[in-house]
């Protein structure tokens, strides 16, 4: 039986894959904090209804939400050498294509990647900010970046923080696939471990019980942050009614 399956060796595995738990983190981090700042980009262009730049970002979120990652991590490893050799070509620039890290494409691909989900959900959570709210701001002679920063931003927040939560546990999963490109994040350093010791089940379950304690983790900080943000809302609806009365 211990031949079969040898618990030891879950102990073993986790062990050698910890190390690796840092690179993932920093892929996700990296790629939440890119997409956040162009999902916002992206959603203000959808909502403001720019010329040329919403016809491009409607085809910029279809694409990135309908096609899988994977290609898209494909795309970003042979695409950009291609972009720079043609840089080089045309403007006499001397970017050494084969110095690039395996992980700059992980990041440009799950940052656009994140930045088309983002857009969404950051647009229909700026949509859901009381009309009213906007209206009085621009009555007491609030500038439009005021507004956005004191009265838009703090109310969208509150209604994204859920959907913001699922994306990122849907994006720590995601970053698995970095390793189809030679990043060594804990999938990669699992299948390393696991073709090593030749205990392949062993080793995933002991990748999957890490992936869920990340998880675990990122779901009790976002409770405890949609729960700070309840008590905001709580206070935003508290003055509301204090200066209706």
């Amino acid at each position: 039986m211990e031949n079969l399956f040898k618990p030891s060796e879950i102990i073993n595995a986790i062990k050698q894959i910890i190390p690796s738990i840092p690179i993932t983190l920093e892929i996700a981090v990296i790629a939440t904090i890119l997409g956040l700042l162009g999902g916002f980009i992206l959603a203000l262009i959808r909502i403001n209804k720019i010329p040329i730049l919403y016809s491009f970002s409607v085809t910029y979120i279809s694409f990135m939400r309908g096609t899988p990652l994977l290609v898209q991590i494909f795309l970003s490893y042979y695409g950009i050498p291609i972009l720079l050799n043609m840089i080089n070509l045309y403007w006499g620039t001397h970017f050494n294509i084969n110095r690039i890290p395996s992980i700059i494409f992980v990041y440009v691909a799950f940052s656009l990647n994140e930045a088309a989900y983002l857009a969404e959900t950051i647009r229909s959570a700026i949509l859901s900010v009381d009309k009213k709210d906007i209206e009085a701001a621009h009555s007491i002679g609030m500038t439009k970046s005021q507004i956005m920063r004191r009265i838009i931003l703090p109310q969208a927040m509150i209604v994204a923080i859920p959907n913001l939560g699922n994306i990122i546990i849907s994006l720590i999963k995601s970053t698995s696939l970095a390793f189809t490109i030679g990043v060594m994040d804990m999938m990669g350093r699992a299948k390393a471990v696991s073709g090593n010791s030749m205990r392949f089940f062993e080793a995933y379950i002991g990748l999957a019980l890490l992936y869920w304690l990340i998880c675990i983790v990122i779901e009790f900080l976002i409770h405890k942050l949609e729960h700070r943000f309840n008590f905001l809302k709580k206070e935003i609806n508290a003055n509301d009614q204090i200066i209706k009365y």
